[in-house]
């Protein structure tokens, strides 16, 4: 290569959010409608371009909540885990994003701002399962973060960003049914959860009321890496295979 007559390819810098919660038991994914062009219509992950120079990844990405989505970044969980760049994935030309992943338990109803023209939870089993048109390559990007979410829950504490800041083993369960998509024993569980030393202590409140006896409340524990994990039923069948 000539490298006087060589110059760097001009390219967009863009981030994407893949925003999960738990709403009735399910596990849902913010989505906006794009209010234009291209794509005008369509279904598409919260995103946006650099605001300029000066702004940096993991600010473009906390702007685009409040913007995209009327969230504040503060009561999110979030983290990187991605970047695409296929050259023909935005018609507008050259365009890297860098997708991130949002985590809270009951986040309200979304308002659309920006250039989205509305904003909603989806079951993640609807948007994730094709029957949905999304923009760009915005499918692929969510495959990617809910197996980060589902992984992440084998190992790290992250299940409990997905609660409140204190909860029954019931609750904590019932996140990792809903990421997980299957049904877990209850016996089984609890005694998993008690296995991996600080992912959930005791909590200094009142038991909560139930039909039976009170349920006992935790909250989380120092610990954010889980040993022993806590594997996915296939994920435990396919190890106990190798």
């Amino acid at each position: 290569m000539d490298d006087e007559s060589w110059s760097p390819p001009q390219v967009l810098v863009a981030v994407d959010l893949v925003i999960l919660t738990l709403r009735a038991g399910v596990l849902q994914v913010l989505m906006v409608e794009r209010g234009i062009e291209p794509y005008r219509g369509a279904l598409a992950l919260p995103g946006g371009f650099l605001y300029d120079e000066r702004e940096d990844l993991l600010g473009a990405a906390r702007r685009e909540l409040r913007e995209e989505a009327d969230l504040e970044p503060e009561r999110l969980h979030l983290e990187q885990f991605g970047a695409y760049g296929a050259p023909d994935r935005d018609p507008r030309g050259r365009v890297v994003s860098v997708a991130y992943l949002a985590i809270a338990p009951g986040l309200p109803e979304p308002v659309a701002g920006g250039d989205a023209a509305g904003a909603s939870w989806r079951p993640v089993q609807e948007v994730a399962s094709g029957r949905s048109c999304l923009a760009f390559d915005h499918r692929q990007v969510l495959t990617d973060g809910l197996e980060l979410a589902r992984s992440k829950l084998e190992r790290s504490s992250l299940a409990t960003t997905f609660c409140g800041e204190t909860f029954t083993i019931a609750e904590l369960q019932r996140v990792y049914e809903a990421v997980w998509e299957t049904s877990l024993d209850p016996r089984n569980f609890y005694r998993k959860v008690q296995g991996a030393s600080g992912f959930v202590v005791p909590a200094e409140s009142e038991p909560r009321p139930t039909k039976g006896r009170p349920a006992r409340l935790f909250r989380a524990g120092p610990s954010t890496v889980l040993y022993p994990a806590i594997t996915r039923p296939d994920t435990a069948e396919q190890e106990d295979g190798a």
